[in-house]
């Protein structure tokens, strides 16, 4: 970052260039405002970089992978108390941007402090992503980015069509992979003993089966 950053700062018109980037908050904090405004529990909205991300419908194996993650997870979590899963339409602000991940986790120490009447959520401990045609850039841009630059220490890239998850860790404030599977088992790395078949988020069988053993 200091490396990017250095023209800039050696720059006589570093002075010109912070009003310009100043200015550009404003007017993006203002934006923000107005998205908390109007959005409504109906929609699925995102608010990335100044402008509002209306999502369009899913797939239904989209649906199917994000649901079937949000079973067993949400299994798991009751019954060991371990914390809160949100899923779909949970609003994560973070400092600049507010998104809506397909399922998110947070330990007990941060979700005891929910509120019924919540609207906006911290930064997870665990996000799962289902790639789609339209958020695929996302997915793996900013959100990678934000993500991990916010403390979110495990994150899940799901591609329901190849069927596989790529399961991210942070590495000092960046993700490395820490593994790609197609098969086997996947241990959550924020989720303590949380274990699950690969096979069960694309195949009813084994998500039963694997439903069947969580609780």
């Amino acid at each position: 970052m200091t490396s990017l950053l250095d023209p800039i700062i050696q720059s006589p018109r570093l002075p010109n260039y912070i009003r310009k980037l100043e200015n550009v908050l404003r007017e993006e904090q203002q934006k923000r405002e107005a998205f908390y405004n109007t959005i409504t529990e109906d929609e699925k909205a995102e608010f990335i970089n100044g402008e509002v991300i209306m999502h369009s419908p899913v797939k239904l194996i989209h649906n199917s992978a994000s649901g079937t993650l949000y079973r067993l997870l949400s299994a798991f979590v009751e019954k060991h108390n371990t914390g809160y899963v949100g899923h779909e339409k949970l609003m994560i602000s973070l400092t600049r941007n507010d998104y809506e991940p397909d399922v998110c986790f947070w330990k007990k120490e941060k979700s005891a402090q929910f509120k019924p009447e919540q609207l906006q959520f911290p930064a997870p401990d665990f996000i799962a992503e289902v790639l789609s045609d339209s958020t695929e850039k996302v997915d793996r841009g900013v959100k990678f980015e934000d993500y991990a630059a916010h403390g979110v220490s495990e994150y899940w890239i799901i591609d329901a069509a190849k069927q596989t998850i790529e399961q991210y860790a942070l590495d000092g404030d960046q993700y490395a992979l820490a593994r790609k599977l197609d098969n086997g088992t996947i241990t959550s790395l924020a989720i303590p003993n949380f274990t699950i078949p690969v096979r069960a988020l694309f195949d009813s069988n084994e998500s039963a089966r694997a439903l069947r053993d969580l609780i």
